[in-house]
Protein backbone atom coordinates (compact mmCIF):
# COMPACT_ATOMS: atom_id res chain seq x y z
CA UNK A 1 0.00 0.00 0.00
CA UNK A 2 2.95 2.37 0.60
CA UNK A 3 3.76 2.23 -3.11
CA UNK A 4 0.17 2.46 -4.34
CA UNK A 5 -0.77 5.52 -6.41
CA UNK A 6 -2.63 8.39 -4.79
CA UNK A 7 -5.83 9.94 -6.12
CA UNK A 8 -5.18 13.28 -7.85
CA UNK A 9 -7.53 16.20 -7.20
CA UNK A 10 -8.25 19.28 -9.28
CA UNK A 11 -8.03 22.73 -7.67
CA UNK A 12 -11.83 22.80 -7.43
CA UNK A 13 -11.85 19.44 -5.66
CA UNK A 14 -9.14 20.62 -3.28
CA UNK A 15 -11.35 23.60 -2.45
CA UNK A 16 -14.14 21.21 -1.43
CA UNK A 17 -11.68 19.27 0.70
CA UNK A 18 -10.53 22.48 2.35
CA UNK A 19 -14.16 23.33 3.10
CA UNK A 20 -14.50 19.95 4.82
CA UNK A 21 -11.17 20.51 6.55
CA UNK A 22 -12.23 23.87 7.95
CA UNK A 23 -15.40 22.30 9.37
CA UNK A 24 -13.20 19.67 11.02
CA UNK A 25 -10.90 22.36 12.42
CA UNK A 26 -13.79 24.30 13.96
CA UNK A 27 -15.41 21.13 15.29
CA UNK A 28 -12.20 20.04 17.01
CA UNK A 29 -11.61 23.52 18.40
CA UNK A 30 -15.04 23.50 20.02
CA UNK A 31 -14.36 20.09 21.51
CA UNK A 32 -10.95 21.23 22.73
CA UNK A 33 -12.49 24.24 24.47
CA UNK A 34 -14.94 21.95 26.30
CA UNK A 35 -12.32 19.54 27.64
CA UNK A 36 -12.18 19.90 31.43
CA UNK A 37 -12.27 17.77 34.56
CA UNK A 38 -15.67 16.18 35.06
CA UNK A 39 -16.89 16.05 31.47
CA UNK A 40 -17.79 12.71 29.90
CA UNK A 41 -16.30 11.81 26.53
CA UNK A 42 -19.85 11.20 25.27
CA UNK A 43 -20.66 14.87 25.90
CA UNK A 44 -17.64 15.89 23.82
CA UNK A 45 -18.84 13.65 21.03
CA UNK A 46 -22.25 15.33 21.13
CA UNK A 47 -20.62 18.74 20.72
CA UNK A 48 -18.94 17.51 17.54
CA UNK A 49 -22.11 15.92 16.17
CA UNK A 50 -24.19 19.02 16.84
CA UNK A 51 -21.66 21.32 15.17
CA UNK A 52 -21.51 19.27 11.98
CA UNK A 53 -25.28 18.98 11.84
CA UNK A 54 -25.54 22.75 12.15
CA UNK A 55 -23.29 23.42 9.15
CA UNK A 56 -24.68 20.66 6.96
CA UNK A 57 -21.59 18.46 7.04
CA UNK A 58 -21.65 14.73 7.78
CA UNK A 59 -19.42 12.94 10.32
CA UNK A 60 -17.37 10.41 8.38
CA UNK A 61 -16.49 8.30 11.41
CA UNK A 62 -20.11 7.64 12.39
CA UNK A 63 -21.18 4.33 10.84
CA UNK A 64 -17.75 3.66 9.30
CA UNK A 65 -17.51 -0.14 9.46
CA UNK A 66 -20.14 0.15 12.19
CA UNK A 67 -18.27 2.70 14.32
CA UNK A 68 -20.86 4.18 16.74
CA UNK A 69 -19.67 7.78 17.26
CA UNK A 70 -18.65 11.04 15.60
CA UNK A 71 -15.23 11.15 17.27
CA UNK A 72 -12.58 8.77 18.51
CA UNK A 73 -11.57 9.92 22.00
CA UNK A 74 -8.64 8.02 23.47
CA UNK A 75 -7.64 8.72 27.07
CA UNK A 76 -4.26 7.91 28.65
CA UNK A 77 -3.25 4.35 27.66
CA UNK A 78 -5.86 4.25 24.90
CA UNK A 79 -3.88 4.77 21.73
CA UNK A 80 -6.55 5.29 19.06
CA UNK A 81 -10.19 4.51 18.26
CA UNK A 82 -11.52 5.05 21.78
CA UNK A 83 -15.34 5.07 21.72
CA UNK A 84 -16.89 8.03 23.60
CA UNK A 85 -19.20 7.00 26.43
CA UNK A 86 -20.87 8.25 29.60
CA UNK A 87 -18.54 6.27 31.86
CA UNK A 88 -15.26 7.89 30.82
CA UNK A 89 -15.13 11.09 32.86
CA UNK A 90 -12.08 13.26 32.30
CA UNK A 91 -9.91 14.09 35.29
CA UNK A 92 -7.00 16.41 36.00
CA UNK A 93 -3.85 15.09 34.35
CA UNK A 94 -5.55 12.91 31.74
CA UNK A 95 -3.96 12.76 28.29
CA UNK A 96 -6.81 13.05 25.78
CA UNK A 97 -6.52 12.38 22.04
CA UNK A 98 -9.44 13.46 19.86
CA UNK A 99 -9.71 12.30 16.25
CA UNK A 100 -12.53 13.33 13.92
CA UNK A 101 -13.58 14.14 10.41
CA UNK A 102 -16.43 15.02 8.11
CA UNK A 103 -17.56 15.15 4.52
CA UNK A 104 -19.01 17.90 2.38
CA UNK A 105 -20.74 17.33 -0.95
CA UNK A 106 -19.93 19.05 -4.24
CA UNK A 107 -22.33 20.09 -7.00
CA UNK A 108 -22.27 16.60 -8.51
CA UNK A 109 -23.09 14.89 -5.21
CA UNK A 110 -19.56 13.62 -4.54
CA UNK A 111 -18.53 13.59 -0.88
CA UNK A 112 -15.08 14.98 0.00
CA UNK A 113 -13.38 14.09 3.27
CA UNK A 114 -11.37 15.87 5.96
CA UNK A 115 -9.62 14.19 8.91
CA UNK A 116 -7.63 15.62 11.83
CA UNK A 117 -6.61 14.86 15.41
CA UNK A 118 -5.05 16.55 18.43
CA UNK A 119 -3.94 15.60 21.93
CA UNK A 120 -4.19 17.72 25.07
CA UNK A 121 -3.62 17.28 28.77
CA UNK A 122 -6.45 18.07 31.15
CA UNK A 123 -4.95 20.74 33.38
CA UNK A 124 -1.22 21.04 33.95
CA UNK A 125 -0.13 17.41 33.65
CA UNK A 126 3.31 16.06 34.48
CA UNK A 127 6.60 16.61 32.70
CA UNK A 128 6.57 13.22 31.01
CA UNK A 129 3.11 13.70 29.54
CA UNK A 130 3.89 17.24 28.43
CA UNK A 131 6.98 15.95 26.64
CA UNK A 132 4.99 13.19 24.95
CA UNK A 133 2.27 15.51 23.67
CA UNK A 134 4.68 18.23 22.53
CA UNK A 135 6.98 15.79 20.73
CA UNK A 136 4.08 14.17 18.89
CA UNK A 137 2.78 17.54 17.72
CA UNK A 138 6.30 18.52 16.67
CA UNK A 139 6.61 15.24 14.75
CA UNK A 140 3.45 16.10 12.82
CA UNK A 141 4.56 19.59 11.82
CA UNK A 142 8.06 18.43 11.00
CA UNK A 143 6.62 15.76 8.71
CA UNK A 144 4.28 18.22 7.03
CA UNK A 145 7.10 20.70 6.49
CA UNK A 146 9.28 17.95 5.05
CA UNK A 147 6.65 17.22 2.41
CA UNK A 148 6.93 20.81 1.17
CA UNK A 149 10.38 20.15 -0.23
CA UNK A 150 10.37 16.39 -0.73
CA UNK A 151 10.00 14.31 -3.86
CA UNK A 152 8.92 11.09 -2.11
CA UNK A 153 6.30 10.25 0.50
CA UNK A 154 8.90 8.50 2.65
CA UNK A 155 9.97 11.95 3.89
CA UNK A 156 7.21 11.66 6.49
CA UNK A 157 8.77 8.67 8.23
CA UNK A 158 12.24 10.21 8.21
CA UNK A 159 10.93 13.42 9.77
CA UNK A 160 9.01 11.64 12.53
CA UNK A 161 11.98 9.45 13.45
CA UNK A 162 14.29 12.47 13.53
CA UNK A 163 11.98 14.27 15.97
CA UNK A 164 11.77 11.23 18.26
CA UNK A 165 15.55 10.84 18.26
CA UNK A 166 16.16 14.56 18.83
CA UNK A 167 13.65 14.62 21.68
CA UNK A 168 15.54 11.85 23.47
CA UNK A 169 18.89 13.58 22.97
CA UNK A 170 17.55 16.89 24.27
CA UNK A 171 15.40 15.68 27.18
CA UNK A 172 16.43 12.12 27.94
CA UNK A 173 12.84 10.98 27.40
CA UNK A 174 12.58 7.94 25.16
CA UNK A 175 9.38 7.76 23.13
CA UNK A 176 8.21 4.98 20.82
CA UNK A 177 6.43 5.15 17.48
CA UNK A 178 3.27 3.04 17.27
CA UNK A 179 3.81 1.46 13.87
CA UNK A 180 0.61 -0.54 13.39
CA UNK A 181 -1.44 2.60 12.73
CA UNK A 182 -0.32 4.92 9.94
CA UNK A 183 -1.50 7.81 7.81
CA UNK A 184 -3.29 7.38 4.51
CA UNK A 185 -4.48 8.93 1.32
CA UNK A 186 -7.79 10.75 1.54
CA UNK A 187 -10.28 12.29 -0.88
CA UNK A 188 -13.52 10.69 -2.05
CA UNK A 189 -13.04 8.16 0.75
CA UNK A 190 -11.63 8.65 4.22
CA UNK A 191 -9.01 5.92 3.85
CA UNK A 192 -7.41 5.56 0.44
CA UNK A 193 -4.05 4.39 -0.89
CA UNK A 194 -1.27 4.87 -0.17
CA UNK A 195 -0.35 4.19 3.44
CA UNK A 196 1.75 6.93 5.03
CA UNK A 197 4.13 5.29 7.55
CA UNK A 198 5.40 7.31 10.50
CA UNK A 199 8.73 5.50 10.36
CA UNK A 200 11.50 4.80 7.89
CA UNK A 201 10.94 1.84 5.57
CA UNK A 202 13.07 0.17 2.92
CA UNK A 203 10.90 1.81 0.27
CA UNK A 204 11.08 5.54 -0.44
CA UNK A 205 7.35 5.80 -1.09
CA UNK A 206 5.53 7.18 -4.10
CA UNK A 207 6.73 10.25 -5.95
CA UNK A 208 4.87 13.36 -4.81
CA UNK A 209 2.66 15.17 -7.32
CA UNK A 210 0.40 18.22 -7.11
CA UNK A 211 -3.17 17.21 -6.31
CA UNK A 212 -2.30 14.36 -3.96
CA UNK A 213 -3.78 14.61 -0.47
CA UNK A 214 -2.65 12.69 2.60
CA UNK A 215 -3.66 12.37 6.22
CA UNK A 216 -0.40 12.49 8.17
CA UNK A 217 -0.78 11.22 11.74
CA UNK A 218 2.15 10.31 14.00
CA UNK A 219 1.26 8.32 17.11
CA UNK A 220 3.80 8.09 19.92
CA UNK A 221 3.78 6.49 23.36
CA UNK A 222 5.90 6.90 26.47
CA UNK A 223 6.59 3.19 26.96
CA UNK A 224 6.50 0.07 24.83
CA UNK A 225 4.63 0.46 21.53
CA UNK A 226 3.11 -3.01 21.93
CA UNK A 227 -0.67 -2.73 21.90
CA UNK A 228 -3.90 -4.68 21.74
CA UNK A 229 -7.54 -4.14 20.78
CA UNK A 230 -10.18 -4.29 23.52
CA UNK A 231 -13.29 -6.45 23.35
CA UNK A 232 -15.28 -3.60 21.76
CA UNK A 233 -13.23 -4.36 18.60
CA UNK A 234 -12.20 -0.71 18.29
CA UNK A 235 -10.28 0.69 21.25
CA UNK A 236 -6.51 0.19 21.03
CA UNK A 237 -4.54 0.29 24.30
CA UNK A 238 -0.85 -0.02 25.15
CA UNK A 239 -0.03 -3.37 26.71
CA UNK A 240 2.13 -1.84 29.42
CA UNK A 241 -0.33 0.92 30.35
CA UNK A 242 1.91 3.70 29.05
CA UNK A 243 0.28 6.83 27.68
CA UNK A 244 -0.05 7.73 24.02
CA UNK A 245 -0.50 10.87 21.91
CA UNK A 246 -1.85 11.34 18.40
CA UNK A 247 -1.75 14.37 16.09
CA UNK A 248 -3.07 14.52 12.52
CA UNK A 249 -3.71 16.91 9.66
CA UNK A 250 -4.94 16.53 6.09
CA UNK A 251 -2.38 18.02 3.70
CA UNK A 252 -2.44 18.70 -0.04
CA UNK A 253 0.61 18.56 -2.27
CA UNK A 254 0.66 21.77 -4.33
CA UNK A 255 2.87 23.18 -7.06
CA UNK A 256 5.71 24.68 -5.08
CA UNK A 257 4.80 23.27 -1.67
CA UNK A 258 1.88 22.14 0.47
CA UNK A 259 -1.34 23.37 2.05
CA UNK A 260 -2.81 22.01 5.29
CA UNK A 261 -6.51 21.63 4.54
CA UNK A 262 -7.57 21.05 8.16
CA UNK A 263 -6.07 24.29 9.47
CA UNK A 264 -7.86 27.61 8.99
CA UNK A 265 -4.56 29.32 8.15
CA UNK A 266 -3.45 26.59 5.76
CA UNK A 267 -0.87 25.53 8.31
CA UNK A 268 0.97 28.87 8.39
CA UNK A 269 1.53 28.99 12.15
CA UNK A 270 2.65 25.37 12.49
CA UNK A 271 4.92 25.48 9.45
CA UNK A 272 6.56 28.83 10.24
CA UNK A 273 9.26 27.40 12.59
CA UNK A 274 10.46 25.30 9.65
CA UNK A 275 10.65 28.20 7.24
CA UNK A 276 7.71 26.92 5.20
CA UNK A 277 4.67 28.91 4.08
CA UNK A 278 1.50 27.25 2.78
CA UNK A 279 0.72 27.57 -0.91
CA UNK A 280 -2.61 29.19 -1.74
CA UNK A 281 -5.24 27.20 -3.59
CA UNK A 282 -5.16 28.23 -7.23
Amino acid sequence: MFGSPAQLKTPAQLAHMERAGHHVATMLQRVREAIAPGIATKALDQIAFDYLAGVGAKPNFLGYHGYPATLCISVNDRVVHGIPDEETILAEGDVVSVDGGCTVTDEEGTAWHGDSAFTVIVGEGNESDRGLVAATERALWSALAALAGADRLGAVGHAVEEVVEAHERETGQRLAIVKEYVGHGIGTAMHMPPDVPNFVTRERGIRLKPGQVFAVEPILCSGSPANRVLDDDWTVVTRDGSRAAHWEHTVAIMRGGIRVLTAHDGGAAGLAPYGVSPVELG
